[in-house]
């Protein structure tokens, strides 16, 4: 197998082999309380209130909760905390010279801030073969058509809440490109289906397989029809990498439709993975999976006065915990502080997250537990009945063809630098591997540090000029 390197910058970047701890030292912070990391997930699944779960629990679904708390505070899952005290101490000070009102950007949707700041804005949406309405978002350019996807949690909002000078939408903008901003179904844009709606159970059954095979190939198929072209380059981040790789192993005919896939934050093999929500899914997900489907509950939602438990067991108090820790997007990614730009903070919470399927939570946790890139795991009677065996097929990688570049950083929760190695060589026509040269970079930085110009938007910029 022969792989080109691409040397943008004068130098090779080298890739990390070494396998490093699951524990991430944050001045020494204790591990999160499993018990903490349980009301988490499941409390992030109510809407705002928390009368569904109490029902639920009042009808008898306490029992299953609790056996599921029981069962899961027995296991050494290797969580990293995600604050300690003395963290949280010094950015209070920090972050108390801003507020959540001081900054209109926190309020505005996605077309209010692209035409706040100048940007001419088209709402499109698009079909799925199976029902769903996904919304999407064009910046109509004359240069090649550039499809941004968003990450587990996320939207196209992720884009662009960087602002004018450092989101990757506006950049691309400014460069000239035709940018869309696509949406996957469950997110706050594509909660549309034209049969199903959000409250039904079977809305919500589908994780980033059903993103990769049936939203991606409706929202390129329908960029390539709107725009006249043969191709277009994608840009994907975390979940966006994600279905990417499962739509061009699946649908291989889509391969010769994007001219370049550009991976921030890769996330195909994720044994070595170290969110804390993705750990606990995977060693918990059954127990959990059941106890949610019992209560009802589908979609993995943070809009729960709940979730103030896991804040002060994993957190403690204080300015920064009630906005950070109470954030589902910085519980299941990581969190760090030296790219955060605390100005743009209330910003991001504005946003974020964005809502997703327990389902697809459950799948990351299965790729923690297999070491393997494969379909759902419904269970050795499931997959014989869905599959025709007893454990899910593999993904193809050797079947995606589309030259692909990965970006990757060490500080990064869902995409370890070795699970990245290991993608990396399972790729036949990877042409570019990338480590970003900061130790502390984390898996929001490619989208929002302070340096992601720096240390992200021109390597990738120069990359969609040569192809």
């Amino acid at each position: 197998m022969i792989k080109n390197i691409l040397d943008l910058q004068g130098q090779t970047q080298t890739r990390c082999r070494s396998r490093t701890s699951f524990m991430l030292d944050y001045g020494g912070a204790a591990r999160v309380d499993m018990r903490a990391a349980v009301i988490a997930v499941l409390c992030a699944c109510v809407g705002p209130g928390g009368a569904q779960l109490g029902g639920a629990l009042a009808g008898g679904g306490a029992r299953l909760l609790q056996g599921a708390l029981s069962a899961l505070t027995t296991l050494d899952l290797g969580l990293p905390a995600l604050l300690d005290t003395n963290t949280v101490d010094m950015a209070d000070q920090i972050i108390s010279q801003f507020g959540d009102t001081t900054n209109e950007d926190a309020r505005l949707d996605i077309v209010a801030l692209l035409t706040k700041y100048g940007q001419r804005v088209e709402t499109h949406s698009v079909r799925t073969d199976d029902g769903y309405l996904l919304r999407m978002f064009r910046v109509p350019g004359n240069g090649s058509a550039v499809l941004l996807m968003h990450g587990l949690l996320g939207s196209a909002d992720d884009f662009v809440l960087a602002g004018a000078r450092r989101g990757l939408a506006y950049r691309l903008a400014a460069a000239g490109h035709d940018v869309w901003l696509g949406n996957a179904r469950g997110n706050k844009h594509s909660r549309r289906h034209a049969a199903l709606r959000p409250a039904d159970p079977a809305f919500w059954d589908f994780s980033w397989h059903e993103i990769g095979t049936r939203d991606l190939p409706a929202m390129i198929d329908h960029v390539l029809r709107t725009t006249g072209r043969r191709r277009l380059k994608y840009v994907g981040h975390s979940q966006g990498t994600t279905s990417f790789f499962v739509m061009a192993a699946e649908r291989p005919e889509y391969n010769d439709k994007v001219a370049l896939m550009v991976a921030l934050s890769p996330v195909a093999f994720m044994s070595r993975a170290r969110s804390p929500v993705v750990r606990l899914l995977a060693r918990g997900g059954p127990l959990l999976q059941g106890a949610a489907a019992a209560l009802g509950l589908h979609e993995f939602l943070p809009d729960s006065p709940l979730v103030r438990a896991l804040r002060r067991l994993a957190c403690g108090l204080g300015a920064l915990a009630e906005r950070v820790c109470g954030n589902a997007l910085f519980l299941a990614t990581g969190f760090g502080f030296d790219q955060l730009d605390v100005g743009n903070l209330p910003v991001l919470l504005g946003h974020t997250p964005s809502g997703a399927s327990m389902k697809q939570f459950v799948h990351y946790g299965q790729g923690v537990l297999s070491g393997d890139f494969r379909q759902f795991d419904y269970g050795a009677g499931g997959n014989l009945e869905k599959y025709g065996t007893e454990v899910p097929p593999s993904y193809r990688l050797d079947r995606i063809t589309a030259p692909v570049s990965l970006f990757y950083s060490d500080a990064d929760w869902l995409a370890h630098p070795d699970d990245v190695d290991e993608l990396y060589n399972k790729l036949d026509n990877c042409i570019d591997i990338h480590k970003i040269p900061h130790s502390q970079f984390n898996h929001i930085d490619f989208l929002f540090g302070k340096d992601c110009n720096q240390l992200v938007n021109n390597r990738l910029s120069e990359l969609l000029e040569n192809f």
